[in-house]
């Protein structure tokens, strides 16, 4: 699938997280990276992780955190907030909507 819209690059978090978006067959995707550091984000929309490489320590709700690992994947609701810890450096592939 291709479109005219340019490749967007949003940077968070004091350049410690970035990604790279454009839209897909599965519609707005970003694939991102992120340096060992821990990060709270918000959704304005339903979005799907799927770690690339690295482990991500999620917290979704008061359960705590859950480690997931290079293929992995897990979904937010939209309109909420949660909390990733990164041991190591992690890259991600993250679908909204």
């Amino acid at each position: 699938m291709s479109s005219n819209e340019p490749i967007s690059h949003n940077v968070y978090f004091d350049g410690n997280v970035q990604s790279l978006g454009l839209q897909t067959e599965k519609g707005k995707a970003t694939l991102g990276v992120m340096k060992k550091g821990s990060y709270t984000f918000s959704t304005s929309s339903p979005e799907e992780m799927i770690i690339v490489a690295g482990v991500m320590n999620v917290k979704l709700d008061d359960s705590g955190f859950k480690a997931y690992h290079a293929q992995d994947k897990f979904e937010v609701a939209a309109g909420t907030s949660f909390d990733i810890i990164c041991d190591v450096d992690v890259a991600y592939l993250c679908y909204y909507g």
